[in-house]
């Protein structure tokens, strides 16, 4: 405050004494009201009052020129952290939060454009809900959109109430929800295009003045450049970060070509090198890291590595055809691929189970392993070519049963590249037209893909397949005999064989079975021994009655001992009436309807169809073997009962 001197000898003075403390204006009015109390003379309170406006229009000019200096020293604060290599979506937060410190706003916000038209809130600060923040603004509504199509600022000092702004109830609400009044928006333009809107508001009504408008401004177009730049920044990081994960995928590419490539190498010396089909499987599977088969088209296993590709015979012979005509491989189920192996003169594949996608170098590596497949079967072709004579006087003797011993067999075997061990099956066919000469190379490659043995012996294709299934080795080689002929071939089979000493008696078998296939009007068809049933039991050297019975009527036998039920004779009364329940219970001296419920559990135990000519046949047949063997079972028991006591008396006579 001025002392009483200066005020009595200069009121003026006394001003600029004020003026230069930057003392409140309250004190200058203090002055004046003291001057005119004390009734100091006209002049000298004109000339105070005069001072005293001057000083305070020279303290609100100094002030106002403080304030922008510290707004504009906020400025460069805030552009300087504008220069931050924030990503886009950081540097719209840093935007918001010092936009509403710089002016003191009690909540801070920007849209962006959205590409269809309107705009959508992505940033917001001082916020006390969670509506605004995603909030989607209609085109054509709010101070936002106004700003955007005038590419000027906006603003209102009460926003709800205001008329000239094109309200919408979602946005409204939103504001209600915050509290707010006063609201301004200015623009942020790139390259003279709206991408967005940055805004500042109050939850007071406040006039807002020009200084704060252009601050707002300034800020805004500092944020578009500064958002340019981070999105310029942002996708160079991105495009960089693309660019070295493409060069790690392109280092692991070739990586993995050369690593294909070796294993191809590999494929090639361990064919040439003499090395087996299994091998040769085993290799490309880990190198694939899958399941691989190696299979001819109908289905059947030449090799096998992992998990197989589980397809059926229909599948995988569609998937031959498809390989085939494709040329190469082709994925023919989820994640199971096959390509084509050229020799021979089936369509053969390999199939491939793999757990993922293969790359196309990986497919590529596919074909190859086919083509190496091809080149072995050729190698073997070329060596069995020059083995020809030993492998048909080895198989001679095999069908004619020359003595040999087990160790000379076995020798001989692997000489020929035969597993002396492992169970085979005999298949005797014959073409019904006058393709012979093709069939017989045919089947020359067949067994050597196979690892077994053929050759023309009395004018029929015999041929020696490891296996233990004789009934679908037939149907195999009827499956790719006959449409490559295009004629009818009759096929039959036996086995397997225990052992190579044992070949001739199988082979007798497949004949007898050849013949019967001929006998029954057959030709043209393919079975085996056991395909033929109670004939199949007749015409096999080894008469497993057990076995027969077993497969016929064991289910029923099993329940009659289990149960102690009365099935089997129920059968047996039931087929000697001639299939007549009501005349079986005669027989039986029961009520025709427990005979009825007989016959419909045998039903559930047989099946439906143990009634049909064929099966009802096999069933009298197994039931007369069990009657017959009941009766030599107890004349055989009468016997020795009767010879016991007759063989004691004796020892007791001799003594």
């Amino acid at each position: 405050m001025v002392d009483d001197k200066a005020f009595s000898d200069a009121p003026a003075l006394a001003v600029l004494e004020l003026l230069a403390l930057d003392s409140p204006p309250g004190h200058f009015q203090e002055l004046l009201d003291r001057a005119r109390r004390e009734k100091m003379p006209r002049i000298p309170l004109e000339e105070l009052e005069r001072a005293t406006r001057l000083a305070l229009k020279i303290q609100a000019s100094s002030h106002q020129r403080r304030q922008r200096e510290s707004v504009m020293a906020d400025l460069v604060n805030t552009v300087h952290d504008m220069t931050i290599p924030y990503d886009p979506d950081s540097l719209l937060k840093v935007i918001t939060s010092r936009a509403r410190r710089l002016l003191g706003f009690d909540m801070a916000y920007i849209s962006l454009r959205k590409p269809g038209g309107g705009s959508y809130v992505h940033s917001s600060d001082g916020d006390t809900t969670s509506l605004n923040v995603g909030l989607v603004v209609e085109e054509s509504r709010g101070l936002g959109e106004m700003a955007h199509e005038s590419g000027a600022p906006y603003w209102t000092s009460d926003y709800l109430n205001d008329d000239r702004i094109p309200h919408d109830e979602q946005l409204d609400a939103v504001v209600r929800a915050e509290g707010l009044h006063a609201i301004m928006v200015v623009p942020i333009r790139q390259s003279g295009v709206p991408i967005g809107a940055l805004y500042g508001a109050d939850r007071v009504v406040r006039h807002f003045t020009p200084d704060e408008i252009s601050v707002m401004r300034y800020l805004a177009d500092f944020a578009a450049v500064a958002l340019e730049k981070a999105r310029l920044l942002d996708r160079s990081r991105k495009e960089i970060a693309a660019l070295e994960e493409a060069g790690v995928r392109a280092d692991a590419t070739i990586a993995r070509m050369r690593q294909l490539s070796g294993a191809l190498a590999s494929l090639v010396a361990l064919v040439l090198g003499g090395g087996d089909l299994h091998e040769l499987a085993k290799a490309a599977a880990q190198t694939l890291d899958g399941g691989l088969v190696v299979s001819d088209a109908c289905g059947r296993t030449l090799a096998c590595a992992g998990q197989s590709p589980g397809l059926d015979e229909t599948r995988t012979r569609e998937a031959a055809l498809e390989t085939h005509a494709a040329g190469g491989p082709v994925e023919v189920a989820q994640n199971v691929w096959a390509a084509p192996v050229s020799a021979g003169e089936g369509p053969d594949l390999v199939l491939l189970r793999s757990e993922r996608p293969l790359t196309e170098d990986e497919r590529a590596f596919l074909g190859s392993v086919g083509q190496a497949v091809s080149l072995m079967f050729a190698v073997r072709r070329s060596t069995a070519v020059a083995d020809g004579p030993l492998r048909d006087e080895f198989f001679d003797g095999l069908l004619t049963a020359v003595p040999q011993s087990p160790g000379q067999l076995a020798r001989q075997a692997t000489q020929l590249g035969l597993d002396a061990d492992a169970p085979h099956v005999v298949v005797v066919a014959r073409p019904e037209g006058a393709e012979h000469g093709k069939a017989v190379v045919w089947a020359s490659s067949y067994a050597y893909r196979g690892a077994g043995l053929m050759k023309v012996h009395e004018g029929d294709i015999v041929l020696l397949l490891p296996g233990t299934d004789a009934s679908a080795l037939a149907r195999a080689v009827s499956g790719e005999l006959s449409p490559l002929l295009a004629e009818p071939v009759t096929v039959a089979s036996a086995g397997p064989a225990a052992s190579l000493a044992s070949v001739a008696q199988v082979y007798q078998e497949a004949l007898r079975c050849f013949d019967a296939l001929l006998a029954l009007d057959g030709a043209g068809s393919a079975a085996s021994i056991d395909d033929l049933g109670f004939l199949g039991l007749l015409l096999s050297d080894d008469h497993d009655v057990d076995g027969f019975v077993a497969s016929v009527v064991g289910p029923v036998l099993d329940h009659d001992a289990e149960r102690m039920t009365h099935l089997v004779p129920t059968m047996e009364a039931y087929f000697a009436a001639g299939s007549s329940p009501t005349r079986a219970a005669g027989g039986l001296h029961v009520h025709p309807n427990t005979v009825t419920r007989r016959l419909e559990r045998i039903t559930e135990l047989l099946g439906p169809g143990w009634q049909q000519p064929e099966r009802a046949t096999e069933a009298q047949l197994a039931l007369r073997l069990l009657r017959a063997r009941d009766v030599l079972r107890r004349r055989r028991e009468a016997v020795l009962g009767q010879r016991e006591p007759a063989e004691g008396t004796q020892d007791t006579l001799g003594k």
